[in-house]
């Protein structure tokens, strides 16, 4: 198949298999990495048009190249994407869209409790005359309360960064189409392979590649899909001009984790449901947060909009007091022997972190209060790994808990 079309006919893993593949003279099987910062023309007329646009072909590996247009076409594939761009990292993803989307004097509602770095990049903004209301993720009236004249983008996770709360893609966007304004989705925890939310409304969808796309913690990588229009016009000279390029190498190592995506995803959801079980009837534990689990506010919804509940759990640890809560927590982590300490996910390997003090450290005590991210929080994120062996090394955690 040289048709790329073709491929649109095909199933999900097949796709994340096949997708974008063009090969070269040589007849390579796996996909080639062009590490080179440049290209040659045949002729000085040739270079300009490349450099103008009239003629399509690569130019400078800063925004082209043979590598990352594959991962770019093959990831659009999946998310049923017009186009992407690939970027540096997931931040460098969400910068872009800001860049290209919004200008001095206009106004971004985003969910509460968004990732720390998001909160921190919107902050940011705010010297430049980009303003950020913050609304709750699950009530979509507040979403079209919050609107304002100069208001261009809405920006959600779903499921959220760390409480795994719900957004309602339907209604929030046809809020936003009726306003006129843009919405942007972080797909990081679902990936593709459980939702795609440019099907249910939205108008951009960012990752961080890094995570579940990458699938075993090498790389940095980031995307950016939307349509054609919006690619080529917005984000391609945000992309050009500030460099927040994702190398040829990473390109290809996201590529091979693309390959396996589907069949990781339907591994770790089994694993993180069975996990998110065991815990909810631990008696260390107050609450568990995780869409597949028939207690989640959002249960209903979350397997509308999802084909499973995901690989995030998180869990508040019981404890005698509120002054008690991260001694508590903490005794959990520092008790695990198994599981990684670390605030990544996506992982093959399995990893708890406390979003209190890491991930979400940076937003404040009161930010992080009226989104309900609690000092007993704690966030696992589902490897690989024998989900009995995961319950142990949680357990022996949980027993060092002072909870009673």
């Amino acid at each position: 198949m040289t048709d790329q079309s073709a491929f649109e006919t095909l199933d999900f893993a097949t796709r994340a298999v096949r997708a974008g593949i063009e090969r070269t003279q040589f007849g390579e099987h796996a996909e080639p990495i062009f590490l080179t910062s440049s290209f040659v023309f045949d002729n000085a007329a040739q270079a300009a048009a490349r450099f103008a646009g009239d003629e399509q072909g690569f130019v400078y590996s800063r925004f082209s190249n043979p590598t990352l247009s594959v991962f770019q076409d093959r990831l659009a594939s999946l998310e049923g994407a017009e186009a992407c761009v690939g970027t540096a990292s997931g931040m460098s993803a969400i910068l872009s869209t800001v860049l290209a989307l919004t200008r001095s004097g206009e106004h971004i509602v985003s969910s509460s409790g968004v990732f720390g770095a998001t909160a921190q990049l919107f902050n940011m903004f705010a010297r430049y005359g980009v303003e950020t209301s913050y609304v709750a993720l699950t009530d979509p009236a507040a979403w079209e309360a919050a609107i304002r004249p100069g208001t261009r983008m809405f920006y959600l996770e779903t499921p959220s960064n760390p409480l795994t709360e719900v957004a309602d893609l339907a209604a929030i966007s046809a809020i936003a189409r009726r306003n006129g304004v843009v919405l942007v989705v972080d797909n990081c925890f679902s990936t593709p392979a459980l939702q795609r939310p440019l099907e249910q409304g939205a108008d951009v969808v960012v990752h961080s590649a890094t995570k579940f796309i990458d699938g075993q913690g090498r790389v940095l990588g980031g995307a950016v899909l939307a349509s054609r229009k919006l690619v080529e016009d917005a984000l391609m000279p945000v992309l050009r001009t500030a460099g927040p390029s994702l190398s040829p190498f990473n390109a290809w190592v996201l590529l091979k984790g693309l390959e396996t995506l589907s069949i990781r995803m339907q591994r770790q959801c089994a694993s993180a449901l069975e996990v998110a079980r065991w815990l909810e009837a631990h008696p260390a534990v107050s609450r568990v947060h995780y869409p597949g689990l028939e207690s989640h506010p959002q249960h209903l919804l979350a397997m509308r909009q999802q084909s499973a509940g995901g690989a995030i759990v998180s869990f508040e640890v019981r404890a005698g007091s509120a002054s008690a809560e991260r001694d508590a927590a903490w005794a959990v982590v520092d008790g695990c022997e198994m599981l990684s300490i670390t605030a990544n996910l996506g992982d093959a390997k399995t990893t708890i972190t406390h979003p209190s003090s890491t991930t979400h450290h940076r937003i404040g005590p009161e930010a992080r209060a009226a989104a309900g991210i609690r000092e007993s929080l704690l966030r696992v994120a589902i490897g690989l790994e024998a989900p009995a062996d995961i319950c142990t090394d949680l357990a022996r955690g949980l027993g060092r808990a002072p909870s009673r």
